[in-house]
């Protein structure tokens, strides 16, 4: 594993870059260490984030929008103020209904972020 090393203490939104990752899907890397991660992920609507698994625990948290969100063979409709779990190797993905902002917390590090670096 690569050595991606730790972030800043201290972020503010406006100074961090935010990094296309899918169409109409973008995200803010906003702190991290080897352990944990947090991102900021802006979603248009229509966007989709693929299904897919990882080793990674996922807590996420819905600051605005809608969302049709996948986990295992269970799909519910979450919006501003909902917040959703994801247990390691489970298949999940979403679809945004309302443009939106979601922020995901991984543990540890989800060091695919970082390849392009």
């Amino acid at each position: 594993m690569k050595d991606i090393g730790t972030s800043k203490e201290f972020l503010k939104s406006e100074e961090v870059k935010w990094e296309t990752v899918g169409e109409g899907v973008q995200r803010q890397i906003l702190g991290y260490d080897d352990k944990i991660l947090l991102a900021k992920v802006k979603f248009e609507v229509g966007s989709i984030g693929p299904m897919h698994e990882h080793h990674h625990s996922q807590v996420t948290y819905v600051v605005s929008g809608k969302f049709e969100l996948t986990i295992g063979d269970e799909t519910k409709i979450l919006k501003g103020g909902d917040s959703f779990y994801i247990p390691p190797h489970k298949m999940h993905g979403a679809i945004c209904k309302e443009k939106g902002i979601l922020i995901d917390v991984f543990s540890p590090i989800r060091e695919d972020f970082f390849q392009s670096t």
